[in-house]
């Protein structure tokens, strides 16, 4: 009897392996066809074609590189939005290449990647850190009379939390509309009474649903990284801040500070913002917000482009961006990120710009707050070493800003990071501006900067020992998924 039951067991050990074996073959197919890069997409066939018990559920979870369901939602739902949005705003369409003065311009590609034009008559305000973000945002919105829509990937239920949610219920009782998105994995720990507070008080406050569509069930690779406020479609603020008393940069943040930038902008560099958020509100409530698209008035003189990147880009926009931004600089490119996983067509523009003499800086912190992605990085730069490429570790805290500055002509700032999740897997969004008076405060915030910061180099693997040098090998190979 026993053997029966061994052998019954056997059988249907064998029967599940086997369909296990079988999936694992299809979904590598599926892999092969779908990965966006070659050496993603060997690793993960190979993988489900061997160990398909442990690979399968990774793979469903962390491996699929498109964000099913959001275009479609765009091309079913097009006759509202268009008649809503794509009909009503005011963004005048990309200059074809035939009829451009200048079609080698850096701005060319940037255009055609976000499908807008630069936009001229900005005013632009670099803010520094926390306390001066979140002033700002705050004295915007008691400021508001229309609308707020807000957009962030981490919320937290803590004092600066609590105060921007005791804004908005003022805000909103006072019969200001209140559109309020984040994203669910990122602000997983924020607790439903937080949310429950806002919506009694007529907020409209929604996740982003990364879980959303057909073949997002299980996935947690894809997140909504942006971070946007906008106040009555005229004024609105993008950059690295989230909510969350860390980011206000305090002492005993368990970091020993906190370096992050935001940047405010008034004018019609503002419009595509709302465009942006709107797309972003209709993937999570099949619903077409009501805003004010029409082209609000200069402000100032710069000329601005709002960059939105994500896995539903036909092409890999993030990373074509920093491409041309480092390809378009002739004297410097400078830039400060979390996190430094680039993949190899960004390191070898970094490379090719020392070779021609262009001043190349890279900031990183100097302590992590994602250990992985962390050591990932010192494999990067040991794999960037180049005469004339310089590395500077910041000592005062975390840096977390994402900011890059090319010669005294361009300057980026937004969500961004150095890294695949970036590049691949997160919406962003960057504010591209060419003002020679923003670039001048974009010079003197890194020259600061760098005072403190020490000076390492791209070969700090090699001061690592075997143990370290290992643990940084394994995680530069799961670079793809940190």
């Amino acid at each position: 009897m026993e053997s029966l039951e061994m052998s019954f067991l056997l059988g249907l050990a064998s029967l599940f392996y086997t369909a296990m074996e079988i999936t694992g073959i299809l979904t590598a197919l599926i892999a092969i066809r779908e990965t966006r890069t070659p050496q993603g997409a060997v690793a993960w066939a190979i993988s489900l074609a061997t160990f398909p018990i442990i690979a399968l559920p990774l793979y469903w979870i962390f491996g699929r590189s498109k964000f099913h369901g959001y275009v479609d939602a765009m091309r079913t739902g097009r006759a509202e939005f268009q008649r809503r949005i794509g009909d009503r705003h005011d963004v005048p369409p990309v200059t074809p290449l035939s009829e451009r003065e200048l079609p080698h311009q850096p701005r060319t590609v940037f255009e055609t990647l976000a499908e807008s034009p630069y936009l001229g008559g900005n005013d632009m305000q670099l803010l520094v850190n926390g306390p001066d973000t979140f002033k700002a945002i705050f004295d915007a919105v008691e400021k508001a009379e229309k609308y707020v829509l807000i957009q962030f990937y981490i919320v937290r239920d803590d004092d600066l939390g609590k105060q921007l949610g005791e804004l908005l219920v003022r805000k909103a009782r006072q019969g200001v509309h209140i559109r309020f998105l984040y994203d669910e994995l990122g602000s997983y720990k924020t607790p439903a009474a937080y949310w429950d507070a806002l919506h009694a008080a007529g907020v409209e406050a929604f996740p982003f649903h990364t879980t959303r569509g057909p073949g997002n069930r299980f996935q947690l690779n894809f997140r909504n990284h942006r971070k946007i406020v906008v106040v009555d479609g005229h004024t609105a603020f993008v950059g690295g801040h989230n909510v969350g008393t860390e980011y206000l940069g305090g002492k005993d943040n368990g970091y020993g500070g906190w370096r992050d930038t935001h940047a405010r902008i008034s004018g019609p560099a503002v419009l595509p913002i709302q465009v942006c958020f709107g797309k972003d509100w209709y993937w999570a409530t099949s619903e077409v917000p009501d805003l004010d698209l029409s082209m609000p008035a200069k402000q100032g003189k710069a000329e601005v482009l709002a960059l939105p990147t994500g896995p539903v880009d036909a092409l890999e926009n993030c990373s074509l961006m920093f491409i041309q931004a480092i390809a378009s600089a002739k004297e410097r490119f400078w830039i400060a990120s979390p996190y430094f996983v680039p993949d190899t067509s960004v390191m070898k523009a970094l490379q090719m710009a020392a070779m021609r003499g262009v001043d190349v800086r890279i900031m990183l912190p100097k302590r992590p707050d994602h250990l992985m992605v962390y050591m990932a990085g010192f494999a990067c730069l040991k794999e960037l070493v180049q005469p004339g490429i310089r590395v500077f570790r910041y000592v005062d805290g975390f840096l977390h800003q994402k900011v890059f500055l090319a010669d005294n002509a361009l300057a980026g700032v937004g969500t961004a990071n150095l890294d695949n999740r970036s590049f691949r897997l997160n919406f962003e969004i960057t504010m591209l501006v060419e003002d020679p008076d923003f670039c001048k405060d974009i010079e003197t915030m890194f020259l600061d900067d760098f005072n403190h910061c020490v000076e390492t180099g791209t070969n700090e693997f090699d001061g690592k020992n075997i143990f370290q040098q290992t643990v940084i090998r394994f995680a530069r190979l799961l670079s793809p998924i940190l």
